[in-house]
């Protein structure tokens, strides 16, 4: 998984689920300087409510 596209797949669904957090915490401390940028902003995302934490349905 990369953090670009958790970010674009959560931007366009409006989700972020409960592992795709939890990957994000574990592999923080191995983030460069953008990654940690688009950790940051996806915190943002969810603080305003942009996203939600949810599940995703396949379809």
């Amino acid at each position: 998984m990369e953090i670009g596209t958790l970010f674009l797949t959560s931007n366009s669904t409006g989700i972020i689920t409960f592992s795709e957090l939890g990957w994000i915490t574990s592999h923080q401390s191995k983030f460069t300087r953008l990654e940690e940028s688009i950790a940051i902003k996806l915190g943002r995302m969810l603080d305003a409510g942009s996203i939600n934490i949810g599940c995703r349905l396949k379809s």
